[in-house]
């Protein structure tokens, strides 16, 4: 069956402009020309509802490209980027004005929080939309400046921190490639890596958060030495130490 681009437009159920902004990411092959006239046929329709699918789950455009891009469709690495979404987006996916909402913070502080880096939204069908992480993450933000600290200085700290943890994750995810992934008798064996990333991802985290609890209960401890603060912040390293730190958050539950 062939479609001109309106036709293909709407057996799909998105915008012609739709259709052609997929067409120049490379996500959609170029139709064939008679004449003047764009002429598709049924696997663009078959892509284009394959692309719309991939972004209801929450994949970026640059991971549907990968996915699009391999052999036969890239079936096989599927399950490790599905695996990477829902532990990075959660079950659903938020507006800017939702995610203010169910924070209780204002849209203001939302914009603050993408200016400096440290939202990075998805972008489907030209909107953007925010994950379950996000959220939980606007909520702790809220907590640490209810608990006093100057909103400026905390969107500075928060800053240097993102650029640190970036260079660090960065480093992590070479250590998989390199290691588990490309270690695996079948490279091919997308189920074996997948189920690698999902026991290996909750082991680094608890790892990296233990370490920042740790140290920085001990360098305050360190800086306090000597000070009328010393027994009260000993008795909260106590309380801290006799409970396990959760690192589980809300949306995974």
């Amino acid at each position: 069956m062939e479609y001109r681009v309106e036709e293909l437009a709407a057996a799909a159920d998105v915008g012609v402009d739709t259709v052609r902004f997929y067409q120049g990411r490379g996500l959609l092959p170029s139709p064939r020309r008679e004449g003047r006239v764009a002429v598709y046929d049924r696997a663009h329709l078959e892509r284009l509802r394959r692309i719309r699918a991939l972004q209801r789950q929450g994949f970026t455009l640059a991971q549907i490209r990968r996915v699009l891009a391999g052999p036969t469709g890239s079936e096989r690495r599927q399950p490790l980027l599905e695996a990477l979404v829902e532990e990075g987006v959660g079950k659903r996916m938020l507006s800017r004005a939702a995610l203010a909402r169910e924070a209780g913070i204002p849209e203001a502080l939302i914009q603050a929080a993408l200016a400096a880096g440290l939202l990075v939204p998805l972008v489907v069908d030209g909107e953007e939309r925010f994950s379950e992480a996000d959220l939980e993450m606007a909520r702790a933000g809220l907590a640490l400046l209810e608990a006093g600290f100057p909103l400026q200085t905390l969107l500075e700290r928060a800053v240097t921190h993102a650029r640190h943890v970036q260079d660090l994750v960065d480093a992590a995810i070479e250590l998989f490639d390199d290691h588990v992934r490309k270690a695996q008798p079948d490279t091919a064996d997308s189920e074996a890596i997948t189920r690698a990333f999902r026991t290996l991802l909750p082991l680094a985290t608890r790892l990296v958060a233990v370490h920042f609890q740790r140290t920085l209960v001990t360098r305050a401890l360190h800086r306090l030495r000597g000070k009328d603060e010393l027994k009260a912040l000993e008795a909260a390293l106590e309380a801290t130490e006799a409970a396990h730190l959760e690192v589980e958050v809300a949306w995974k539950e």
